[in-house]
């Protein structure tokens, strides 16, 4: 956030400058970017005019680029600086347009350590101050791109330093978890292997019509399958793209989370350093921790698996996303390990996805679960029907076997979308589970938890059913208890945070159960 006159000026901390080998690592990016894009254009030129010439003009576009963005950093480096005193962190920086950003210590909860491979040759780390406030524009953090890694490390260590949050119990300190390499294998079994694959595909496509090639990679890949049936070529078709997807699934997972370390560190701060090529370290204070969330997506959940990410405040900062890795305790593990590392970080005996009692949810809640999963199977099987009557009888073949698969998969998500459906409390907790392609169970703290949303559609009306949500300041600010009987949702809320819903019931009473 910008200084105001009001501010406290603390001259007698001196200013700091960024490491100067930053303009370097820019200069080397640049060089990059302007060979990734002179090769195609050298290739589009070379067709319309000699080869020397055309190079000649690609080289000369190249330097003026990696000049100008070369020059451009140096005055950014120049023209930056930063200083951490007593009570604020400071950053001045801008030519034309000077901008001078400062946070109040008290009011830092995050400070993430990145460093690319270049970064790393260097021993440079980039560093981002937060206070994991959403005030837009990027006014709640602070970025030092780059300075060395020791300076990194003491910026980190001096920023977070608190007084030692959580009782000593018999909680390890230290290491908490450390990578095994056999969770590799859960990797292929994500939702991201088939996203790769297809993207894999379209790479090539797009490559080729770069290269003006594309009509021969598609003349080749018929010439493939010149013999071959329709069914067998899609068949054959989608299982090279899976295996695609399924490499960079593999190669995504250990860029992701090679060398992980999951730590306590003194003062009550949970660390994760994580990352191949690109090293990254997430610090995390426990006393903004407010409970964690094991989720299991269908393709993990098969193998038994599960991952654990943190329900804390000041996690998501401007221009961050929500769901981003940052908030990751533990990669996909077996779920006996993810419930003992949430044990750990909670600080409990067995962790409160695990202790707790979840109380099923009426029939009508599986009910609703089979009319949506059947309407959303059965509607694009009633267009292609439509349109074979009115066109080829074709797409009425078609129409027939995606029912055939469709609609036995809808019904058996549905049914395991009702089983998931759970709530309830376990110690200082409430819990909540629910979903099928992706399930995930929240053990939030009840103290954490500031108001209750009830809601209710007609829908919901006509069958006795509610959907309760818990708003809290951390993680998502928001947790669901999906489609429970209207009285026990509100008994359930009555009992997780007592004071908080009575108000504003009938009467002013407790609810009852039914």
């Amino acid at each position: 956030m910008s200084a105001s006159p009001q501010d406290p000026v603390e001259p007698g901390t001196p200013w700091q400058r960024l490491d100067r080998r930053t303009v370097l690592v820019t200069a080397c990016v640049t060089v990059g970017v302007a060979g990734g894009a002179g090769l195609p254009t050298l290739l589009g030129l070379a067709g319309g005019m000699p080869l020397g010439q055309a190079l000649g003009w690609v080289l000369a576009g190249a330097a003026l680029v990696i000049a100008a963005g070369t020059g451009a950093d140096y005055v950014r480096w120049r023209r930056t600086r930063y200083r951490i005193g007593p009570e604020r962190a400071e950053l001045h920086t801008g030519l034309l347009l000077v901008k001078q950003r400062s946070l109040a210590r008290e009011r830092i909860r995050s400070v993430d350590l990145t460093a690319n491979v270049l970064l790393r040759v260097l021993g440079l780390v980039q560093v981002r101050i937060g206070t994991g406030e959403q005030t837009g524009g990027g006014e709640s953090t602070l970025e030092l791109d780059a300075v060395t890694r020791a300076e990194g490390e003491r910026l980190r260590t001096a920023l977070l330093s608190r007084a030692a949050a959580g009782p000593p119990g018999t909680h390890r300190e230290g290491l908490l978890a450390s990578l095994d390499p056999g969770w590799i294998r859960y990797a292929p079994v994500s939702f991201v292997a088939p996203v790769l694959g297809g993207t894999a595909v379209g790479s090539v496509m797009q490559v080729s019509e770069w290269f003006g090639a594309q009509g021969e990679v598609i003349d080749w890949v018929g010439d493939r399958f010149r013999d071959t049936p329709v069914v067998w070529m899609i068949v054959v078709s989608a299982a090279a793209a899976l295996a695609a997807g399924v490499i960079g699934a593999l190669g995504l997972w250990i860029e992701m989370w090679w060398n992980y370390r999951l730590e306590r560190e003194p003062g009550g701060t949970l660390r994760v350093r994580r990352g191949l090529f690109t090293a990254r370290s997430t610090s995390i204070e426990e006393r903004r921790l407010r409970g964690v969330e094991l989720v299991e997506p269908l393709g993990v959940r098969l193998f038994g698996a599960a991952r654990v990410d943190a329900v804390a405040t000041g996690l998501v900062g401007d221009g961050e996303d929500e769901g981003a890795a940052h908030r990751t305790l533990l990669p996909a593990v077996p779920r006996e390990v993810a419930s003992e590392v949430a044990a750990q970080v909670l600080r409990e005996a067995t962790a409160p996805t695990v202790a707790a009692r979840l109380t099923a949810h009426p029939r009508a809640a599986r009910g609703r679960r089979l009319r949506w999963a059947l309407v959303t199977a059965l509607l694009p099987v009633a267009v292609l029907a439509l349109l074979g009557t009115l066109l080829t009888p074709v797409l009425l073949y078609i129409a027939a076997a995606c029912a055939v698969v469709a609609v036995p998969a809808a019904v058996l998500l549905a049914l395991d979308a009702y089983r998931s459906l759970g709530h309830g409390i376990s110690g200082d907790y409430l819990v909540a589970r629910s979903g099928t392609m992706r399930r995930t169970t929240v053990a939030l703290q009840r103290s954490g938890v500031i108001g209750w949303t009830v809601k209710q559609s007609f829908f919901q009306r006509r069958v006795g059913l509610s959907t309760l949500t818990a708003t809290t300041a951390a993680g998502t600010g928001a947790y669901d208890v999906y489609d429970a009987a209207e009285g026990e949702v509100l008994a359930f809320a009555a009992d997780a945070v007592p004071g908080v819903l009575e108000p504003f019931l009938e009467g002013g009473g407790r609810p009852g159960r039914r």
